[in-house]
């Protein structure tokens, strides 16, 4: 007779839990992030950002130009090409919004476009006024 004879042929002992799905036991054997938030903070710290181009005067008397012309034909398609600082960074990056001008407030120093668009005047890198643009359509 050998050693485990009396127990051989006797069923499997039930256990006291139910048994897990083959999801559940997986899960256990997942992956798992020791440094929760660390691919985010590699991800933000390699993003670029622009930094603000800070304009001379030349540059400034310019704009002032390009706003009084605008004052003067409200109904011109303009383009302005704006600084948007990051929330998150010393930085940021520049947009064109196209469209007409619905206001120029000096005491608030913005620029209202007809589709809602608020520029800060003091953000401004540049107007492109109707008459200066190409004629390759996108402005229309």
């Amino acid at each position: 007779m050998g050693k485990y004879d009396d127990i051989i042929n006797l069923p499997r002992p039930e256990p006291v839990r139910p048994r897990m799905t083959d999801t559940e036991r997986a899960a256990q054997f997942a992956p798992f992030s020791a440094l929760t938030g660390y691919d985010e903070a590699v991800g933000e710290t390699a993003r670029i950002v622009d930094r603000k181009i800070e304009l001379s005067e030349d540059e400034k008397d310019e704009l002032d130009r390009k706003t009084k012309e605008i004052r003067k034909i409200p109904e011109e398609k303009i383009a302005v090409t704006y600084f948007v600082a990051d929330k998150n960074k010393t930085g940021g990056a520049y947009f064109t919004a196209c469209g007409f001008v619905r206001k120029i407030d000096k005491n608030g120093r913005f620029l209202l476009l007809s589709n809602g668009e608020k520029i800060p005047v003091d953000d401004i890198l540049d107007i492109e006024l109707s008459d200066e643009q190409q004629t390759d359509g996108s402005y229309d």
